[in-house]
């Protein structure tokens, strides 16, 4: 679980996206950023939850926010994943987890009784001056868009 809190300054990063460029959270300085992190592509519930930001990808722009995913998967699965749905948006290969760690969102999980490290599944939504606005831990995959809309009041 994070222990990042809204208010916090988002920790800086920097990773390669599907297309092998170096992104850094410091390039998106002036601009509003939706910040996910997911456990695994091509799985429903990430597949779901990214294709629901991409579908609303172009609503996110004219709104002032990009779209960045992150998880723990190589540059090689990202480009797959991004090409078989057509991401408008980055996706973060972070397979030393050095990301996850600093954002709090690599953590202990359970399945069948059997303990293990992974992604909790976690957005931030992290404002033009690096601070953290908000912190999604209950993502709902389906209706992220929505559930952010709702909590944030965007119009």
């Amino acid at each position: 679980m994070t222990t990042l809190k809204v208010g916090d300054q988002a920790p800086d990063f920097s990773g390669l996206n599907q297309k092998g460029e170096q992104i850094s959270l410091s390039g998106f300085k002036g601009r509003k950023l939706i910040l996910f992190f997911y456990p695994k592509d091509n799985t429903p519930g990430c597949t779901a939850e990214s294709c629901n930001l991409n579908d609303n990808y172009q609503m996110w722009l004219s709104k002032g926010y990009e779209v960045l995913g992150v998880s723990p998967d190589n540059v090689s699965s990202h480009k797959k994943f991004a090409g078989k749905f057509q991401f408008g948006f980055n996706l973060i290969a972070d397979p030393q987890t050095e990301i996850l760690q600093a954002y709090g969102v690599w953590g202990e999980k359970s399945m069948y009784g059997k303990k293990y490290m992974g992604v909790l599944r976690t957005t931030f939504i992290i404002g033009e001056n690096g601070i953290i606005h908000e912190i999604f831990d209950k993502v709902d995959t389906i209706n992220h868009t929505d559930q952010i809309i709702k909590t944030l009041d965007i119009k």
